[in-house]
């Protein structure tokens, strides 16, 4: 349990909180759908991955608009947002920073830490999986403890401060998979699906006259902090908790069920579950609701376990995925 889990929560505080940043929030989707039309759940996700205090993985072919959304989730939410293009030949340096050996007028030399496109508040790794496993390791800790180690001295990351990367799950060629542990760093991955054809018209319109939408701010960083600041604070019923943990525990190779246990290779660690628990809180703000209910952890089931477990060499010659798996344990646990 965590510090803040264990302060007094006054409650009619919380709710007068939780009204203001539900209409808070209608606002900043509101702005974010008149720049990027028919992809809900995708935005929602992301939203609530922020909200969250976390970082997302967006996964989906090219050209459906996961760039400009983090673009755009950058200005609505006031956050100093950067852009790393991520290629084989980058390294950790380009992300990070580093020292360079200055002349002062007197002669005398000294080393300055020059910061790195890592030093922002959103960060967004585009293709993070085209750089090498050791350039793809640079964000390992600043994904977890917001900061970086330069020839042994930590620097602080901006707060709020969260990743968003994006992967092609077609390109093969040139690409290093994302280690377990990194992908675990993530609080959910993000499918990015083609859009429906209403959206898909409003796009040929909007997109190509002579004027285009463009984003405009709706929050500060400090509004950003405080709404995750509440999202901690929200209670969760014992009912919702007991789901999280059956959920989790019940796609662990010790303790999946007999139908299912024999096709897990690895599953989720307490990450999962604490990316749960936010999560569920986070969306049901975001839905105008003061406390997440069970139909919160099934819309979130998937994508916070689908990339913190793998199925077995045999499960995938049968047709087994992972999703199959985690849709079977949501049906008995929940």
């Amino acid at each position: 349990m965590s510090a803040i889990d264990t302060l007094p929560i006054d409650p009619d505080s919380v709710v007068r909180e939780a009204e203001n940043a539900a209409a808070r929030l209608v606002e900043v989707r509101t702005a974010i759908g008149e720049v990027i039309f028919g992809q809900e759940t995708v935005v929602e996700r992301a939203l609530i991955t922020v909200f969250a205090s976390g970082h997302g993985l967006l996964v989906g072919v090219p050209g459906l608009a996961k760039t400009k959304l983090v673009e755009t989730m950058g200005t609505v939410l006031g956050l100093n947002a950067r852009r790393i293009q991520f290629t084989p030949d980058l390294m950790p340096s380009d992300i990070l920073g580093a020292e360079v050996l200055e002349e002062a007028p007197d002669g005398s030399r000294s080393f300055r830490f020059i910061e790195g496109p890592i030093f922002a508040q959103l960060l967004m790794a585009d293709e993070i999986n085209r750089a090498s496993p050791r350039t793809q390791s640079a964000l390992l800790q600043a994904m977890q403890e917001y900061h970086v180690t330069i020839a042994g001295q930590p620097h602080d990351l901006p707060r709020p401060f969260h990743v968003l990367a994006t992967q092609n799950p077609l390109e093969q060629e040139g690409t290093y998979p994302l280690p377990e542990a990194q992908l675990d760093r993530f609080l959910m991955q993000i499918d990015v699906l083609y859009p429906d054809i209403d959206a898909e018209r409003r796009m040929l319109f909007e997109t190509t006259g002579a004027t285009q939408a463009a984003a405009k701010p709706v929050l500060s960083a400090r509004e950003l902090m405080d709404i995750q600041a509440l999202v901690r604070r929200m209670p969760v019923g014992e009912a919702v908790v007991e789901a999280i943990l059956r959920l989790v525990r019940s796609v662990r190779p010790g303790e999946a069920q007999p139908d299912i246990a024999d096709k897990i290779a690895w599953g989720p660690g307490p990450r999962a579950s604490q990316a749960l628990m936010l999560g569920v809180r986070a969306r049901a703000l975001i839905g105008g609701r003061l406390a997440p209910s069970l139909d919160d952890v099934e819309a979130l089931a998937i994508p916070v376990l689908q990339h913190r477990m793998a199925v077995t060499f045999a499960a995938r010659a049968d047709g087994v995925g992972v999703r199959d798996l985690i849709a079977r344990a949501v049906g008995t646990n929940l």
